[in-house]
């Protein structure tokens, strides 16, 4: 994978996925005379004399406290290990470097008053892939996630642990093997490294990437499932959805045509088909996917805007030498975000989950119980279904909104709080939870699709089957489920399904 050259402020998506997907980020050296003149600001406003937020108070409800020159290293570095008080299990390694990558871009805006060496060690911690081990739970979205980025921080001033090449350390060891000195905070860079949204939005972007993964597989199943019920064609007729307008339903209906182009088992029902119209699951597809494209759409933008701002505070303007404090911090924007990434991966579980039933009823498919050959002897698809059903209820009861919660915090200074990391943090599970359903559609559908022995789909369709059945055989007789369906999510968790079809489907990014 390529290399990252990171332009802070115009940073694509397409870019922060490459990172969390393993890339390594680079940063674009004309930011430099910007991250030197914000850190020359500092020391001018420091030179005034003047109380200024951050750089020589106290933080949150101690702004009022005044610190002495002589205590301005102390105040950064107490602010560092106080605030490292997360808890919970560690983040994901991707995670946690897309964070820092966030980070970087940011603070190289030359807003947030930090030194080039502060930049460069953050940098090259990224180059040497040394991720600080990052307690997943203690931000609450405003005054930016202070805890986890705070023990980012740490790791920076050789406190608390570096995972490298998987093997935790000691940060300062872990600092030293890659030829890397702890650093020494200046004023107002503890509070820079900590103030943010960068842990939320990291978090909400990778659910964002994989959920992306996952809308394009559920279209590839909802398909088959169509061909394994002998379902039509004719509700994804462009006619129908240019004139509702929505343009997430005529992409998706258009996607949904071409999987299913040139299908002998849509051929072979064309005629003299007994059945008006196909249940909900398969015939609204393109309304239901439509809507989630256009959703996962609209927080890919809140989020792409988000990832290349400055949410630090104060804010450094080095043309008038001001410290102006704010609220960018306030990660309302990535908490709205990732709720609405939560009703969409609800949604693609959900409907996937009726196909499913769908699929396993003959009263419904025409298809043998439980597509197995032998029902009764063999129970076949009978307890995948219901593994189906339990991660929706899961997904669906994880799916309430973070954003209407709030709690005062720092004894009522912040009294108004997004929620957002939690709502992000969330989103990956309920992610890999829907992986599993369209895992579990795949083999069904495919399954349904074997009993057609006559009669072949499209190409891309085969293709999809074939890839299944690389790895899978078609279960004749019950057997251990548990392999099967593993194989079947990590085809869909990594991808290989949406290109084994060959075709290009819409996504968010």
């Amino acid at each position: 994978m390529s290399d990252i050259l990171l332009k802070p402020g115009a940073v694509p998506l397409c870019d922060w996925r490459a990172i969390y997907r393993g890339a390594t980020a680079w940063l674009d050296p004309a930011c430099a005379p910007l991250i030197a003149a914000s850190a020359a600001a500092v020391e001018r406003i420091l030179a005034k004399g003047k109380p200024v937020y951050g750089i020589n108070t106290g933080f949150g409800k101690l702004a009022s406290v005044r610190i002495g020159d002589d205590d301005l290293a102390t105040l950064q570095r107490n602010i560092v290990l106080s605030h490292a008080a997360g808890t919970g299990s560690a983040s994901p390694m991707a995670v946690v470097r897309l964070m820092m990558a966030l980070k970087l871009a940011s603070l190289a805006q030359g807003a947030s008053g930090v030194r080039p060496a502060t930049i460069e060690l953050l940098e090259a911690m990224l180059r040497a892939h040394l991720t600080p081990v990052i307690p997943g739970q203690g931000s609450v979205g405003a005054s930016g996630d202070l805890a986890p980025l705070a023990h980012m921080a740490a790791a920076m001033i050789g406190v608390g642990e570096i995972d490298i090449a998987g093997q935790r350390l000691p940060a300062s060891a872990a600092l030293a093997r890659a030829g890397l000195s702890p650093l020494t905070l200046g004023p107002k860079e503890g509070l820079a490294l900590l103030n943010g949204t960068q842990f939320s939005t990291a978090n909400a972007l990778a659910a964002l990437f994989d959920t992306e993964t996952l809308f394009q597989s559920a279209l590839v199943t909802g398909a088959l499932s169509t061909e394994a019920a002998k379902g039509s064609d004719t509700p994804f007729d462009p006619r129908i959805h240019q004139l509702r307008r929505q343009p997430g339903q005529i992409e998706t209906a258009e996607a949904l045509r071409r999987l299913m182009e040139g299908s002998a088992i849509r051929a072979s029902h064309l005629e003299n088909d007994a059945r008006v119209q196909d249940p909900y699951c398969l015939r609204c597809q393109p309304q239901v996917m439509g809507a989630v494209l256009d959703l996962l759409r609209q927080a890919a933008t809140t989020l792409g805007v988000e990832a290349n701002g400055v949410s630090d505070n104060p804010l450094i303007f080095p043309d008038t030498d001001e410290a102006l404090s704010g609220g960018n911090f306030h990660a309302e924007p990535v908490a709205f975000a990732a709720d609405m990434i939560a009703l969409a991966i609800c949604e693609i579980g959900s409907i996937a989950e009726r196909r499913i039933a769908m699929l396993v009823d003959p009263a419904l498919s025409g298809l043998p119980a439980f597509l197995t050959p032998q029902p009764g002897l063999n129970s076949g698809f009978m307890i995948a279904q219901v593994t189906a059903a339990a991660l929706v209820s899961e997904n669906k009861q994880r799916a309430t909104p973070a954003s209407v919660d709030s709690i005062p915090t720092s004894a009522n200074q912040e009294d108004h709080v997004s929620m957002a990391a939690h709502g992000a943090r969330r989103l990956l599970d309920m992610a890999a939870n829907c992986g599993a359903i369209i895992g579990i559609e795949l083999l069904a559908a495919t399954q349904g699709c074997d009993f057609h022995t006559t009669l072949r789909s499209s190409a891309a369709l085969e293709a999809a089957r074939a890839r299944l059945r690389r790895d899978v055989p078609m279960l004749d007789h019950d057997r251990y489920f548990h392999p099967d369906m593993e194989a079947a999510n990590a085809i869909v968790r990594t991808g290989a399904l949406i290109d084994a079809t060959g075709i290009a489907l819409p996504g968010v990014a």
